[in-house]
């Protein structure tokens, strides 16, 4: 049975209904009147006002108005009794937050909500409570103060912040997440293909194998490296970390949240370190191989000039002796040429002090054309010279013109017999914003499963051409590495060749 208090006209049943009800409400229940005469009175008055407020139901009969008045903390009276001004003149609802110091609660946050009438009298009256909100306050603060911890350890920290909804498949990017892709962005709810298309080709199978790893809980989280391309083009080394933190009954991934870091410059660092650690170890290699070169040559070449003077120390004859001079003046040909090349070799290595100088890459090659137009007039040679001609690269001049020779010479000088020799040059950009040349010809090629790690020894050939020394190549990899380069190369038998320089210049 529902009771119906307003159809109800036994006044005793409504007043038990009151009684009943406003014993149960933890709220200071009241009705205050200002009068035209600005006298202020409380016709009403919950008991609940002396559990609240510390003060008797009938105080507030009597003169309440200074006793609340002190009661009321010094910086909130202001405040608290112009919106009690403000709602009497509008005769609008009255509403306040304001603190208050109890004899024995101390400091305590109370809230005031009122409606407001207008007697025809012109009396104005509040209907309303006061609540207790201390503990509310209390956690608004710790809220506050958490919210702006966690704003500062944001704002110190480089990392990024995402978290994504794989219920409705949203993510929530940061503001600093999307700074390290060059977007001016406040923070943004997106979908997650967003990072993964950017990612770069050659990460991505380990990116999203050390996801799924985390994702199948084979490891607590998951942490990867990858690159990422920015709104400029480039691409940017990032640390993603990640950790599921809310699953289904059966597993599986719901919430996922974690952190975007740009480490660009410690993985730059560290792949320069590799590469000059790469280089040093080939260095060595190659200075072990030197001097097992040396050894052998020079010891050959001794052992040759030993023998054939203990052969004119032994016969006479003239006829014989002008032979073994023959041969002598050939031995000391080889000999000079082999030290000739050693020397150049040593040189190159053991030059630290190499002048370096902007040089503008085409005007090099469109010289290197004219040197060899006269190179084997056998051939019908055809150069293509795509390089820029604004284009600059930091290299030294002596080095460049030797580099950019042997490649072309060895270019005709092992051309196909089945067809006239093409030789292109083309420039390029790195994936890591380096500079290269590419120099492309249709010669016999070169079978690298054979001979590719032995492409760039000394003293190794890969055809029977009677000029081969097998010293070019070797010597143009020095000179390469000698400016903080690499040289890479990619052939095919019967097709041809493309030998790939990347400078040290972005």
């Amino acid at each position: 049975m529902v009771f119906d208090l307003y159809g109800n006209e036994d006044c005793l049943d409504v007043n038990n209904f009151y009684k009943k009800l406003l014993a149960e409400m933890p709220d200071l229940l009241f009705q205050f009147v200002i009068d035209c005469d600005n006298n202020y009175s409380f016709p009403l008055v919950s008991k609940s006002a002396h559990e609240i407020f510390e003060l008797t139901a009938e105080v507030f009969s009597n003169d309440a108005k200074l006793i609340i008045f002190n009661r009321i903390h010094p910086q909130d009276r202001d405040l608290f009794f112009q919106s009690l001004v403000k709602a009497r003149r509008e005769v609008k609802p009255w509403h306040a937050e304001f603190r208050a110091i109890l004899p024995k609660k101390g400091l305590r946050w109370f809230k005031v909500s009122s409606k407001t009438e207008l007697s025809l009298e012109g009396c104005v009256s509040f209907y309303g409570h006061v609540s207790d909100i201390t503990e509310l306050k209390d956690k608004e603060e710790k809220l506050r103060i958490s919210e702006e911890r966690f704003q500062f350890a944001l704002d110190a920290s480089t990392a990024g912040i995402w978290d994504w909804d794989m219920v409705t498949n949203n993510v929530f990017y940061s503001s600093l997440s999307l700074k390290i892709l060059e977007v001016e962005s406040c923070d943004i709810f997106d979908d997650p293909e967003r990072w993964d298309k950017i990612v770069h080709p050659d990460d991505l199978t380990k990116y999203y194998s050390d996801i799924q790893e985390h994702f199948d809980n084979k490891i607590p989280y998951y942490e990867n490296y990858h690159r990422v391309m920015t709104s400029s083009g480039n691409y940017k080394w990032i640390l993603d970390r990640g950790k599921v933190i809310k699953r289904d009954e059966n597993g599986k991934p719901l919430r996922v949240i974690g952190t975007h870091t740009d480490v660009s410059s410690q993985k730059e660092k560290e792949l320069e370190l590799l590469k000059t650690m790469k280089l040093y170890s080939d260095q060595n290699s190659r200075l072990v191989n030197f001097s097992h070169i040396v050894s052998h040559n020079l010891n050959t070449q001794a052992g040759n000039i030993k023998s054939i003077l203990d052969f004119i120390d032994a016969d006479v004859e003239r006829q014989t002796v002008n032979e073994m001079l023959e041969h002598l003046r050939t031995v000391s040909n080889d000999l000079n040429d082999t030290i000739a090349n050693l020397t150049q070799i040593v040189k190159t290595q053991s030059n630290i002090n190499i002048a370096v100088i902007p040089l503008k890459l085409c005007d090099y090659i469109d010289k290197t054309i004219s040197t060899i137009k006269g190179f084997d007039k056998q051939k019908n040679v055809s150069i293509i010279n795509n390089v820029p001609k604004y284009l600059t690269v930091n290299f030294n001049p002596a080095y460049m013109e030797s580099v950019l020779l042997n490649f072309a010479t060895n270019a005709i000088k092992y051309a196909h017999p089945d067809r006239d020799p093409v030789i292109i040059f083309d420039f390029g950009i790195e994936p890591e914003g380096y500079k290269s040349l590419k120099i492309t010809d249709n010669g016999l090629g070169i079978d690298l499963n054979v001979y590719g790690e032995l492409l760039f020894g000394m003293y190794k050939t890969f055809h029977k051409h009677q000029e081969a020394r097998g010293i070019g190549l070797y010597i143009t990899r020095n000179q390469i590495e000698a400016m903080k380069g690499s040289i890479s190369v990619e052939s095919e038998v019967g097709v041809g060749t493309s030998f790939k320089i990347i400078f040290n210049d972005v």
